[in-house]
């Protein structure tokens, strides 16, 4: 009699592990086939932003001809170099080039200091109006660019700053997003790091420059690369700030061989080609910044 029980209890736990394993396998089906679902919309969705890219690469290396009877294939029947030698040979292209490096590069650079600095200031130092200029400062990032257009304009002219790298430049060198960005990661760092500095007999910009700063390099990474990009891509600013041909950007003058600038014809290999070389130096940031891109409103600090 004994035995039979047994065998009953036997067979009743070797059908309930079959049961967890079969519940087990399908649990196990289901999550593979999620994961299948998800890398293959992901896929999609990467292909769709990249198809672009790679349709513009590969016009900018057709011929004319090519280009005009199959602007969207993706490989060239004939492939060419001639929309890039004639950027550089036919065209004030390499002008544009140097324009756009030297201009981006002060841009950054001031950039990143002016907003820092005034980061720091909202943050940490105590005076009177405040909060209120901290309120102007949203207020201002609420306003769409092209309506300070005209405004800037006429300043730059009645200062004596238009057609000049000056009135290209120093209008950029602050904006309200940059000050916000590191006045929120200022916050988040202790105040009790600065208190030996200042036990020490540093005042505020040797504190700031000194020990707060190194301490913000995520945010000021995050900085330069907005900053870059955006003085780099900077082109409604640019369209009002001068008009002399020797300060064109490369903005500018990708837009008028958008609008037939070297001739008649479609000229899409020209076109692309010269957007293709101006994507280089923002992809070429962003891959080497990329795993530095953060949140900059989580603290510096870990408790």
């Amino acid at each position: 009699m004994s035995t039979g029980v047994g065998q009953r209890e036997t067979a009743s736990r070797q059908a309930a592990d079959a049961r967890r394993e079969n519940r087990a396998a399908r649990s196990a089906g289901r999550q593979r086939l999620m994961t299948v679902i998800v890398y293959v919309a992901l896929i999609v969705i990467a292909s769709i932003y990249i198809y672009p890219f790679l349709v513009n690469l590969a016009t900018s290396l057709k011929s004319e001809p090519e280009a005009a009877a199959s602007p969207i294939a993706l490989i060239p029947y004939n492939w060419t170099t001639e929309a890039y030698q004639n950027l550089f040979t036919r065209s004030d292209f390499p002008l544009w080039f140097r324009n756009s490096v030297f201009v981006t590069l002060v841009v950054t650079v001031g950039r990143v200091f002016v907003n820092s600095l005034a980061g720091y200031a909202l943050a940490r130092l105590q005076f009177r109006g405040r909060a209120a200029v901290f309120a102007f400062l949203v207020a201002v990032m609420a306003v769409p660019g092209v309506v300070l257009l005209i405004p800037r304009f006429l300043v730059l002219n009645q200062i004596g700053l238009y057609d000049t790298f000056a009135g290209m430049m120093i209008p950029l060198m602050a904006d309200a997003a940059g000050i916000f960005i590191m006045k929120n990661f200022f916050e988040s760092i202790p105040r009790s790091v600065e208190e030996a500095a200042r036990i020490d007999g540093a005042g505020h910009f040797r504190t700031y420059w000194s020990i707060v700063l190194p301490m913000a390099t995520p945010a000021l990474i995050t900085l330069v690369i907005l900053s870059f990009n955006g003085s780099w891509n900077e082109l409604s600013h640019f369209i009002v700030a001068s008009q002399d041909p020797q300060l064109v950007t490369l903005t500018k003058g990708v837009a008028q061989l958008a609008s037939g600038g070297l001739g008649q014809g479609s000229q899409y290999p020209l076109k692309l080609g010269a957007a293709a070389i101006m994507t280089i130096p923002v992809a070429v940031m962003f891959f080497i910044f990329q795993k530095r891109i953060i949140n900059v409103t989580a603290g510096a600090v870990k408790e």
